[in-house]
């Protein structure tokens, strides 16, 4: 299985393609982010839940992670930008059992809550470190 970026949509969502289950990339994922010194607070299996409410779903998970030091300057610039921190990756199988990974990219987000530079620099940084360990995370 391949692996291809789709560029941020209008939207600000950048999807890559993974070559690695939906279990697999989130585990490759959220190692990559802990070792880059972020905090994984949560982890969300879709699946698992609509199981549990008697409903059928492919697998689809999130990965909640973080950290202060980048997350806090953009909510003081505005704290609005709250809603959307800390950061989220959805890793969900298609229709066709292809795999997905997923984030909203950091400086669409900092437009959407109206921040504009210098006070976005930090997101600059967040969209580099999300687009290398997706990428690390997706690909084999």
């Amino acid at each position: 299985m391949g692996t291809e970026t789709v560029e941020p949509a209008s939207n600000g969502l950048v999807s890559i393609k993974s070559a690695f289950t939906v279990k697999e990339t989130v585990d490759r994922l959220a190692r990559l982010v802990e070792s880059k010194g972020l905090t994984v607070f949560c982890r969300i299996d879709h699946e698992a839940n609509a199981v549990s409410a008697g409903l059928q779903l492919r697998p689809t998970e999130v990965l909640i992670f973080g950290n202060a030091k980048g997350g806090t300057p953009l909510m003081q610039a505005a704290q609005t930008i709250g809603i959307d921190l800390p950061l989220k990756a959805l890793a969900w199988q298609d229709a066709a059992g292809e795999t997905w990974l997923a984030y909203n990219d950091p400086v669409w987000l900092t437009s959407r809550h109206g921040i504009e530079a210098p006070g976005a620099g930090p997101a600059t940084t967040m969209r580099t470190l999300l687009a290398t360990v997706s990428r690390a995370a997706a690909m084999p």
